[in-house]
Parts: C-alpha cells; sequence; structure tokens
C-alpha cells in the first residue's frame, strides 16, 4: 500500500474537478479525500495499491472535466493513514501554492436541454447551471469556490437540490458550487424605469420579449452586468436607443438565438461557429450578409457585425420569444463610465435610456464585459479580453524574477499582477476618463491581490512611462501606500516583449509595434517602431521608425482633417492648396477657421511631432472622406478598413521609401500622400482604401528588411500594438517578410490593443530586476 498527497493547479475549481475525482477514485479502487483549498487550486489525498494509482493520476490528465485544465500536478509519497473510503472534503482556506480562479462559462448543451423540456423540473428556469458552466467569476467573493464564498450563499438548496448534490452519480450536479433550481433559486423581476414599480406578470420573460417587439428599450441584468437591448431589425428603435445613449456611430452587438440564426445575418464558417458555441461564447466580428435584416443603424459604415449567441439561460428564453430572434444587445452604461452592475446604477444611471427592466436578486459581485474577437490574417485575435477568459492567468516558459503589479495603460485598461511562471490579466476596465473607471481598477486590483494571495509590499510596480497618465498616478499612489518600488517601462517595448513571452520564444527578435500612440524615450509620441529586443535583457534597439506628423491638441484625435491640414503644411502645401483640398472633401467657411489655426500652428513650429501609425491612417481616413470625426476609439481606421473591404482589387501606391535621418532608418510616405491628394479623384475610395493600407504594411515589412541587415536576430518577427490588427495591413507585411522568409508572428492569447500593455510590463520589468539584483 502506498499513500501520496497530489496538489492540482490549473483551471480546476468551479468546473466539476472534486466530482470528477471522487468518481475516479471509487472507479479505480482508491482510499483518501478531495478538496478545494485557499489558492483556487485543489489538494488529492490518496492510498492504495501502485497500479491502481497509477490508473488514476493517469486517468487525472486524459479524463478530466470539459471546461478544466491541468497546469501542474505536484505529487508527493506520504506514509498511508489507513483511510477506508474516498470522501470530499469540505473546503481548506489554507493556501498551498496558486491556482487559476474560475471563469464565466456560457450554459452547456444539456442545462440548455433542460430549460427546453416542459417535463423537466428547470423547465424555463433563468438561472439554471451546473458543474460545466454558469456564473464563476462575476459572483464569486473569495476562494475557494465554494456555494458560501458566492453570490448564491444567499439561496439555500432545496430538497430535490440537495439530493442532486450528493448524488455522487449526478455527473453534473455532484458538488456543483452554484446549482438551483425554481423552488430556491434566484427571482426575475420586471420594473418600469420611470416609476421603478414592479410589474405584475406571472412571466417577465415572455412580458419583456413583448415589450421589446413593441419597440420599448430593456435593460438586461446578465452574468457580469446589465445589457441593454432593443429590436436589431427597427430602424427607429435603433436611432431611439442612438440618440438616448449618446452613441452617434460606435456599433452595438448582436445577440442571437443561436448561430443558425445568426447565419441569416452574417457569413459564418465552422471554426467561427465552434467559437461562437463555444463556453466563452465571446462577440465575434464577422463579414454582414448583403440581405442581412439587421438595421443599417446597428453599425453604420461597419461591412462587419459583431455578433454572439444567448450564452446564459436567461437571455436564450427571452430570445426565443422575441419576433426576430437576435437583438441589439449593447453594454448597459452611459457613455465614458464602466457598466452597470447593480439596480441603483441602473435608477440612476439610465432612467432615461431604457423604458424596462428587467432584474433579478443575484448579486453581480465583479463586473465582467463581453469578449470581442476579430480575424486577422485568418487568426482570432483579442480586441477584449474579459468574460469567459479572464481572470485565468498565461504561463510563461521561465519564472518572473518576484512578483509585480503591472498598471497597464489609459485606454482599454487592464491591469496585471505576476508571479512565479504565471502573469493574470485582469477582466476589461476600460478607459481611465471616469472616476468610476479608476475606482473599478482599484476595486479588481484589491480582489485579485487577496485571492492570489499577494503581498502588495512586496510586489513591484509597473506603470507606463507616459507622464500624464492616470494609470501612471495610480500606480505611484498604490505604491506609495504600500511602500513598495515602481518601474517604468517604455509603452511600445512593453508590446513588444510581451509579444515575445506570450509566443515563448528565446534569442533576439525584430518586433514592429504599430499603434495610435505612447510616450517615447525622446519625448515626442511614437507609434510605428521597429525595436530589436531579447528574452534575457531589459534593453531594446530602436532601429527603424515611420515618418513623423504634427499634433497641435488633443482635438487632432477627434477631427482628423486637422491631421491631414498639418501634415500637408509640413509637406510644403500652401494655404491655398488646403482650402483646395478641404472644400473638395465638403468642409466650408464656417470650418475653416480652425484649420487656418492648425497651419499657423505648424507653420510656426508650435507643435508635437508624432511618429503615429494610427494618426495617419486617421488622416487618410479623412483624405477619401470615410470619417472627418472620431465619435468612438478607432473609428476613422475601422472605417477605412470596411471601405477597403468593398474593393475588387489593389493597386501600387508609388512615394512610399526608406530614408536613414540621424542613424535611424524612417518609413517615409509623404510623397504617397501627395499622390492620394492628386489621384483621390481617378481612383474610386475603396480601392484607394485597400491599396494604401496593403502599400502601408508592404512598406513596413520594406523598413524592417532594410534595417536588421547584418543584424544576428531570429527569423520571426513579432507584430503588435492596435493598427496591427488590422487585415490589409497585415497582409502587406506579410508579403514582404515571405519575399525574404521571414515568419511572422501575431499575439492571440493577449490583446494587441493596448489592453496587452500591462502583460509586457510584467515581463519587462522582471528583466530589470533581474539586471538589478
Amino acid at each position: 500500500m502506498k499513500a501520496y498527497r497530489l496538489i492540482v493547479t490549473g483551471l480546476v475549481q468551479g468546473v466539476g474537478f472534486r466530482p470528477f475525482i471522487h468518481r475516479l477514485a471509487v472507479k479505480n479502487n482508491v482510499n483518501g479525500f478531495v478538496r478545494n483549498i485557499g489558492g483556487s487550486e485543489v489538494e488529492i489525498w490518496i492510498e492504495g495499491f501502485v497500479d491502481n494509482i497509477e490508473r488514476f493520476v493517469e486517468s487525472i490528465k486524459n479524463d478530466k472535466p470539459i471546461v478544466a485544465y491541468i497546469d501542474e500536478v505536484i505529487i508527493e509519497e506520504k506514509e498511508p493513514q489507513g483511510y477506508t473510503s474516498f470522501q470530499i472534503l469540505p473546503s481548506s482556506s489554507d493556501r498551498i501554492t496558486r491556482s487559476n480562479i474560475p471563469p464565466d462559462f456560457a450554459i452547456c448543451r444539456d442545462c440548455l436541454n433542460e430549460i427546453l423540456d416542459p417535463s423537466n423540473r428547470r423547465y424555463r428556469y433563468p438561472f439554471n447551471s451546473c458543474a460545466y458552466c454558469g456564473p464563476r467569476f462575476s459572483y464569486i467573493y473569495k476562494v475557494p469556490y465554494d456555494r458560501e464564498n458566492t453570490a448564491m450563499s444567499k439561496y439555500r438548496l432545496c430538497k430535490e437540490c440537495l439530493i442532486e448534490y450528493n448524488d455522487l452519480e449526478n455527473i453534473r450536479r455532484y458538488h456543483a458550487e452554484g446549482i438551483s433550481c425554481p423552488n430556491d433559486g434566484p427571482r426575475l423581476y420586471l420594473i418600469n424605469a420611470k416609476t421603478w414599480e414592479s410589474i405584475e406578470t406571472k412571466d417577465p420573460v415572455t412580458e419583456t420579449a413583448k415589450l421589446i417587439d413593441e419597440g420599448y428599450i430593456v435593460a438586461i441584468k446578465g452574468i457580469g452586468g446589465f445589457h441593454i437591448a432593443c429590436l436589431a431589425s427597427c430602424d427607429e428603435t435603433v436611432l431611439k436607443l442612438r440618440y438616448r445613449k449618446r452613441r452617434l456611430t460606435k456599433p452595438f452587438a448582436v445577440m442571437g438565438l443561436n448561430t443558425s440564426v445568426l447565419e441569416k445575418l452574417v457569413y459564418i464558417d465552422e471554426s467561427d461557429r465552434f467559437l461562437l458555441e463555444s463556453p466563452q461564447s465571446p462577440i465575434l466580428l464577422l463579414p454582414k450578409k448583403p440581405d442581412t435584416p439587421v438595421s443599417k443603424y446597428v453599425s453604420p459604415g461597419l461591412s462587419h457585425e459583431g455578433v454572439f449567441i444567448a450564452y446564459t439561460p436567461l437571455h436564450y428564453l427571452l430570445l426565443m420569444e422575441t419576433r426576430d430572434k437576435f437583438l441589439v444587445m449593447t453594454s448597459g452604461n452611459i457613455h465614458g463610465e464602466p457598466m452597470c452592475i447593480d439596480e441603483d446604477c441602473v435608477r440612476n444611471r439610465l432612467k432615461n435610456i431604457v423604458d424596462y427592466v428587467l432584474t433579478h436578486d443575484r448579486v453581480i459581485v465583479n463586473r465582467v464585459d463581453d469578449s470581442v474577437l476579430r480575424k486577422t490574417l485568418g487568426n482570432y485575435v483579442f480586441l477584449r479580453r474579459s468574460r469567459g477568459y479572464a481572470p485565468q492567468w498565461i504561463r510563461l516558459k521561465k519564472d518572473l524574477s518576484g512578483v509585480f503589479i503591472g498598471f497597464g495603460s489609459d485606454l482599454n485598461n487592464v491591469f496585471s499582477i505576476g508571479f512565479e511562471n504565471k502573469i493574470v490579466m485582469s477582466q476589461y476596465i476600460g478607459d481611465l476618463d471616469s472616476f468610476e473607471a479608476q475606482r473599478d481598477l482599484l476595486k479588481y486590483l484589491d480582489f485579485l491581490v487577496h485571492n492570489y494571495h499577494i503581498d502588495p509590499s512586496k510586489a513591484i510596480v509597473v506603470v507606463d512611462k507616459h507622464p500624464q497618465y492616470v494609470s501612471r498616478s495610480i500606480g505611484y499612489e498604490y505604491a506609495s501606500r504600500y511602500n513598495t518600488m515602481v518601474i517604468d517601462i517604455q509603452h511600445h517595448y512593453a508590446h513588444a516583449i510581451g509579444a515575445l513571452y506570450e509566443a515563448g520564444l528565446e534569442g533576439s527578435y525584430i518586433s514592429l509595434v504599430i499603434d495610435g500612440l505612447g510616450w517615447g524615450d525622446d519625448n515626442t509620441i511614437w507609434g510605428g517602431e521597429l525595436l530589436v529586443i531579447n528574452d534575457l535583457e531589459p534593453v531594446y534597439s530602436r532601429i527603424g521608425s515611420i515618418n513623423q506628423l504634427p499634433l497641435t491638441s488633443d482635438r487632432d484625435t477627434f477631427y482628423p482633417m486637422r491631421l491631414l491640414v498639418g501634415l500637408m503644411t509640413i509637406m510644403g502645401y500652401d494655404w491655398n492648396d488646403i482650402e483646395r483640398l478641404l472644400s473638395r472633401l465638403g468642409v466650408y467657411d464656417k470650418s475653416l477657421f480652425e484649420y487656418t489655426i492648425v497651419y499657423k500652428l505648424v507653420q510656426s513650429n508650435k507643435y508635437t511631432p508624432a511618429s503615429s501609425t494610427g494618426r495617419l491612417i486617421d488622416l487618410v481616413s479623412a483624405l477619401l472622406n470615410v470619417c472627418s470625426y472620431r465619435s468612438y476609439d478607432g473609428e476613422p481606421a475601422i472605417k477605412l478598413e470596411a471601405l477597403a473591404d468593398r474593393a475588387d482589387r489593389i493597386v501600387d501606391i508609388p512615394g512610399f521609401r526608406i530614408v536613414n535621418r540621424d542613424g535611424l532608418n524612417k518609413l517615409d510616405y509623404y510623397s504617397a500622400i501627395e499622390w492620394l491628394i492628386e489621384n483621390r479623384d481617378l481612383l474610386s475610395p475603396e480601392v484607394l482604401a485597400r491599396s494604401f493600407l496593403y502599400n502601408l504594411g508592404y512598406w513596413f515589412g520594406e523598413l524592417l528588411t532594410n534595417s536588421i541587415k547584418g543584424l544576428r536576430i531570429e527569423n520571426t518577427v513579432l507584430i503588435s500594438g492596435g493598427a496591427a490588427v488590422n487585415n490589409y495591413i497585415g497582409m502587406g507585411f506579410k508579403q514582404r517578410l515571405d519575399e525574404d522568409d521571414l515568419k511572422l508572428y501575431i499575439p492571440l492569447k493577449i490583446p494587441l490593443n493596448d489592453e496587452g500593455v500591462c502583460f509586457g510590463q510584467v515581463v519587462a520589468a522582471s528583466l530589470y530586476r533581474n539586471k538589478l539584483y
């Protein structure tokens, strides 16, 4: 007889792992116990014959629950204690190591079948879940993952649920902590948003569906926050929502009952279907069908629709009752603030937006926005990594040199915690413009610090170098509170080194980082950089960049025509030439005054130079009359790519060239812009849009291949930054790399945009600490 203690880490709490271990132990005739412990790991004690134990351990790895994954199994031989059976013991708050906090999972097929079966006791039950699906992170107060540590603690199991909970043969509900039924679970309410009075109805879901079909706008309490729902097929209703939400053109997501419904709206292939129907069920950007019944005002000017399926029983039951079986399902927030997670927020913030509120009495503990992905060069890349993915960690090939807290960027903020060989990225926090978002950053940082058993006084704080970033200020204040050190990391280096470590590569590499802005080492704005990096040293060489354009004001970000005027000024155009172009673009006297100011500021050298790819794309969007006002992040670039999707060919755009200035190779695009100005009326905007983006990507490749001559680096090229998601830039860039047999790596586990900065901050700070000590 032998005895062993096993500590299993990974995603092993809240996924049916203990019941699985219990069944495995009985099957293999071993005794002992299994329990959750305080670092989100699972402890197993087994005693038995060696052959039985070996089969047991092998089966843990091969037969684990579908939503679980195992990072590590630590095995220690122990003295047998004489156990005569196998039990699931109460959880312990002791922490032996660390493991993943479970994310939220979409409803599984079995739970869906139950709510659709009239003979099942959970028929039409909007909170159905089991060991393999339902809320996890969004309703957990602390680890270990036990019912008493979640928002389900106030719901006592009824007799029938208790029988299921204790039934070893009930694979889906044996010791499933979040189970409930119509007799003992949360309750739904339908409320009039104007009077805040409950509406008497036997079936709030059916009544809500009727209201939506009549054109009303309804707030719906989901897993990680409130959605705002309305008809997606009715122009009048969608425009009403835009007016109330003050959301001029930013696209709304569309939720469909299932992928069969979504196929009527967008083109879906088998890999898309697999992702949409996965336990993560993210929003996925897919090409619109020409005969789509979705209103053109849902995503105006775009070629793709953001779609997802009903991932909770509540959403499914609601959509099933609506006429279209698809709805606008957008975040329940006012402009610039995080999504509401409680009724007080809805009552105070959304009262002028929604007509009714479909809510329930289960508390949302942690706000979790929907995740969003798109395809770039055939790969699924994150635009937002949140529900279904966060706060799962990403494993590194090497251990970090300590414990680190990365405060990320100001736009699309996500923070990170790094320890051992793992980096935990938080759920999406959002832009840090609002007090509410800043509050959420600290709230959820405290949550993860506590539940991953991090001592902040022993952690190193990592911030962006931009002197005006709010995230930087918050990071310094946090470090001061806990009397710990701070390391500043350059924005684009964080992007680059994050991509390197996410890929698990070793050696020296070249990385292209293209985005809107980041504070450069020369105190100018960077955004189109070639950096040589390696996995061992916290050093990087900037060997290439893109030509600079002038920024005269924060308004340049919102009015890309200002960027065009500024660039034409430094290119040598006089005011008469600029005025003639502006008139062709529909700019008249009232707006001309603003552009004369830009012209004079640039002529007087009163501007900030910026090697920004994002702003270059913005001004081309203005030049082609695609977008003259940016109402949401990335709008000019997104609409330019959408226009490019409609092109039937690509033409060469002359004027790009590689020059060397002050020892730095630069991509000079000034003559290419001049060619666009002169030829904008000779070719279609669609062809010009696709051709410009493709040629820009190709010439980034030319810049890279020219700049790496004589360097001893690996033949894999990394790409990152918000502009790297652009498919046509990627196509051109990859084409040029292919010509020199260079491979391209695009990060797939972390977002390419500024959400990914916090990941790279932790990696870079770890390298700096290694060098210091």
